[in-house]
């Protein structure tokens, strides 16, 4: 590693991704936490101009409910009396139990708060990394902690996390690019010594050793809701932020041998972390890829070296856009013309530009596209297209304005038109429909967990409320969230907090799920806050960029 990354007194030189993080004298999260600038935002007003036209009006309700614009220092009780007045909502049970199970998770370094652990699952006989700080599961108990007005906790995990990326990442004797965010990290704490340690993962002890591409998507994309949040720049704006950025994007802006601006990926490699025919152009890493582009570019300074970074994010975000919105979307009128498609076509006139063979589509499509409604399929490569719907991606899509207005209003209708498919029993299936038989033997290997119905063969999690929520609010329909949490509160706490939940209509907690699972607990009190303030939504979402999309008014379904 070239030089010291930090400022004194810290000193990161030649540390292996199997090096702990003791002795040094890291970021004095003490003095990181001395009162930060305040940022004065005006209500209906973006913290940052450069922002692609960020925060039009075009959902925003007229009385500044829906305002993106987090207001700074603004604080949601969840057992706050008046809030649940204004708003119509009774106090549930499960919302207290929740917060108890939420922080009963939090993991400390040097008696500072620095995250939570998966899951709190001490009946579990296998504990394998469950005990550890992953950073995608902690993105909803961040959401959570902002929302009610803890920031420091989410001020911490973004310092650490930030100093594990600056270490030397090697799995055997491969070294991994210096950008990488660790998928997961662990602190030991020695009680004889007085010391904590930290080990971080960033893939060479994960199940199939690959590295997450999504941490660093999350760790962007949290930055900019930390700040949005609190209104406080200075975090956002120090040079190891900065340098953080362009580091996970220089990984991802690289031009190589690809012809398309989607990210090429493996498989495992995002919340779909077992092998599942995700590897290719994955909806969930590009719709990700695409928010933290976004992200970043708000946040980064138009320096000598974030110039450079500004000019080749807009290039990648408009090319980008276009691919996505007319290559993986899908709807009746799409499904119709791939149906009638021709193949070996040459030249740029090509209409079937992947060649992919219209044999090749699957039966259940024809019988679940509704007449309105669509979606973002799974992945589009040569003579290759995964109709499989993936929420997260979907739901990321509608947040980022990956998704066109009118696009995201199509992807509503579809899960309404389809909620017995696409939610059940238990909100939500990461992905359907499960795959099984001699296909689920060759796309899994065979993989015992992915069982049709299953984990991620089409399992049910309640994490994915808080992204269903967002979008719903979003989109001017929060009935639907209403609907998919009354049948989380039925269930989820009677459950013990699971991870997930198997078969078709998600009524079975998962054969492998461990209990007190952190992001479901999460997950559910993001959604109950969201619904209860909307506000709250600006922190993680993105609106239309003017420039490139006309703004069409909000939902006229919108109820109160």
């Amino acid at each position: 590693m070239e030089g010291n990354y930090y400022k004194e007194p810290l000193e990161l030189k030649d540390f292996g991704s199997h090096c702990s993080l003791s002795e040094m004298d890291d970021f004095d999260l003490t003095r990181a936490l001395e009162k930060p600038r305040q940022l004065k935002i005006e209500r209906k007003r973006s913290f940052d101009e450069r922002s692609m036209s960020e925060l039009s009006t075009g959902y925003a309700r007229h009385d500044s409910v829906l305002d993106m614009a987090h207001t700074p220092g603004s604080r949601s009780i969840v057992d706050t009396p008046l809030s649940y007045a204004r708003n119509s909502f009774e106090p549930h049970p499960m919302v207290a139990e929740a917060w108890e199970a939420l922080r009963r998770s939090m993991v400390f370094f040097r008696g500072q708060p620095v995250g939570t652990i998966a899951a709190y699952d001490h009946a579990s006989e296998e504990v394998l990394n469950y005990d550890q700080v992953f950073v995608r599961d902690f993105v909803p108990s961040a959401l959570a902690f902002l929302m009610n007005g803890e920031p420091d906790i989410v001020k911490n995990f973004l310092l650490k996390t930030l100093q594990l990326q600056g270490w030397e990442k090697r799995v055997d004797r491969f070294k991994l690019g210096e950008g990488v965010m660790p998928a997961s990290f662990k602190v030991l704490h020695d009680p004889i010594r007085k010391t904590d340690t930290i080990i971080a993962d960033f893939g060479e002890s994960a199940i199939g050793r690959v590295a997450p591409v999504d941490s660093g998507f999350w760790w962007i994309i949290l930055l900019r809701a930390y700040t949005k949040s609190t209104g406080d720049l200075t975090l956002s704006e120090t040079p190891e932020c900065q340098k953080g950025m362009r580091l996970i994007l220089s990984l991802c802006l690289s031009e190589g041998f690809d012809t398309f601006p989607t990210l090429l990926c493996a498989d495992g490699c995002s919340m779909v972390d077992r092998r599942m025919g995700v590897y290719g152009y994955p909806i969930e890493i590009q719709a990700l890829f695409f928010m933290a582009l976004r992200s970043a570019l708000s946040m980064l300074k138009p320096d000598d070296e974030g110039r450079e970074f500004i000019e080749r994010i807009v290039k990648r975000l408009h090319a980008l856009s276009f691919h996505m919105r007319n290559y993986f979307w899908l709807d009746f009128q799409q499904l119709n013309d791939i149906y009638r498609y021709k193949t070996e076509e040459y030249s740029h006139t090509a209409v079937n530009k992947f060649n992919v063979m219209p044999d090749s589509i699957p039966d259940w499509v024809f019988d679940f596209m509704p007449h309105r409604g669509g979606y973002f399929v799974g992945n589009v490569s040569p003579a290759r297209m995964d109709f499989r719907w993936f929420s997260l991606g979907n739901c990321v899509s509608i947040l980022s304005s990956l998704a066109t207005p009118d696009q995201s209003m199509a992807i509503m209708d579809l899960l309404e038109h389809r909620w017995e498919e696409l939610v059940g029993e238990m909100p939500l299936k990461i992905c359907y429909p499960c795959i099984e038989g001699h296909e689920w033997r060759i796309v899994t290997g065979c993989d015992p967990k992915n069982t049709r119905w299953s984990y991620h063969n089409g399992g049910s999690w309640p994490v994915l409320l808080w992204t269903l929520t967002a979008a719903c609010i979003k989109t001017g329909r929060p009935q639907i969230a209403r609907r998919a949490i009354d049948l989380i509160e039925s269930r989820l706490h009677r459950d013990c907090w699971p991870e997930y939940y198997d078969g078709k209509q998600g009524r079975y907690v998962g054969k492998q799920a461990r209990k007190f699972q952190t992001w479901s607990i999460a997950g559910y009190l993001v959604a109950k806050m969201m619904l209860e303030d909307p506000s709250h939504i600006g922190m993680i979402s993105l609106e239309e960029d003017k420039q490139m999309k006309p703004v069409i008014k909000r939902s006229a379904s919108w109820t109160c």
